[in-house]
């Protein structure tokens, strides 16, 4: 069984915390060292029982506490070529670091990580389907567009953490800058909600059992919005929709196989 929650999601600091066996690893570490503990307390965890941090890339809402967190606990960092160039000019990494590259497994206790590819404004970004052998997790934000080897990594995944940053109406209108406005809505920015309900009515399957969607920007989205295009995109009433927040992440979820 994998058990995995959010603990926050968004623009101001991102955390996934997954669960298997006695293996628990971060995917991202966009919070400092007091609030990720905090954060951890409020779902059964602490600092010391993580067994790695798996980073997408190099945004500082994904790795913001990533060095304080390695000079606390030590935990092994796992992370591409190209984001750890650029996190050296930022951040000093005093404990392991392994480099992932996109479609090559790896292995942490009782969970089997795989880095896929994603189109984003970052050096070399992934994102990553976690298996325990019996049943798949797919996570994917920050990713401007959906390409065919995105859909492929995710595909018979038993759970989904998706992104729905934006709708593209409130962006438009919205009171960001126009190259922020471009930015976000590039094929390197962030999916709207209209691309990633289309995408998760292409991912679903009779053994899809979670999906959570992730990222809502706080001032171009509205939950009930993301609910909306989930429901259509699932069949499903709007009500059973989860979204993470920014501030109180999500519940646990459990997947079996």
């Amino acid at each position: 069984m994998i058990r995995f929650v959010s603990l926050g999601s968004g623009s101001k600091g991102n955390a996934l915390l997954v669960h298997a066996g006695t293996t628990r690893i971060l995917i991202d570490c966009g919070f400092g060292v007091r609030a990720l503990s905090q954060r951890l307390a409020r779902v059964g965890c602490i600092l010391d029982q993580l067994d790695a941090v798996f980073v997408t890339h190099e945004h500082s809402d994904h790795v913001a506490g990533l060095a304080a967190l390695q000079r606390r606990t030590g935990c092994p960092v796992h992370l591409t070529e190209g984001t750890h160039c650029q996190l050296r000019e930022r951040q000093r990494l005093s404990g392991p670091v392994h480099e992932v590259r996109a479609n090559q497994a790896v292995t942490v206790g009782d969970l089997q990580v795989t880095p896929y590819g994603v189109p984003h404004d970052a050096a070399e970004p992934v994102q990553f389907v976690i298996s325990d052998g019996a049943c798949r997790l797919g996570v994917l934000t920050d990713a401007g567009s959906v390409t065919g080897s995105m859909v492929e990594a995710l595909r018979e995944c038993n759970g989904l953490v998706i992104e729905f940053n934006h709708d593209a109406d409130l962006l438009r209108d919205g009171p960001y800058p126009a190259f922020l406005k471009r930015r976000i809505a590039s094929d390197e920015g962030h999916l709207d909600n209209e691309a990633a309900a289309h995408l998760l009515g292409e991912l679903k399957h009779p053994g899809l059992q979670h999906v959570l969607g992730a990222h809502l920007s706080e001032q171009n989205n509205r939950p009930e919005l993301v609910r909306a295009g989930m429901s259509r995109a699932l069949g499903a009433s709007p009500q059973e929709m989860c979204v993470a927040d920014q501030a109180e992440g999500s519940d646990w979820f459990s997947l079996t196989g």
